[in-house]
């Protein structure tokens, strides 16, 4: 189950459960669109990895598994 982490690591934006601005690597490091296109070129800068749109998490299912409440944010590594 993803962790559903609610922030860009590096913006800090509110990025929650429902969000369509969500990405993620393989080891689920989070950021929003913005970052992702303008300053990552689409290649995490945690793991070198490749991003994907992270899905959803709605109705039930977010009730019964909620979302991370952890921010990790990392703002000198997206620079």
């Amino acid at each position: 189950m993803l962790q559903m982490r609610p922030n860009c690591e590096c913006c800090n934006i509110d990025l929650p459960a429902d969000s369509n601005e969500a990405w993620i690597c393989s080891f689920e490091c989070t950021f929003c669109t913005s970052c992702v296109e303008t300053k990552l070129c689409r290649q995490c800068p945690n793991c070198g990895g490749a991003f994907s749109k992270r899905p959803t998490r709605l109705g039930k299912a977010i009730q019964k598994y909620p979302a991370s409440t952890e921010r990790v944010y990392k703002p000198a590594g997206c620079a």
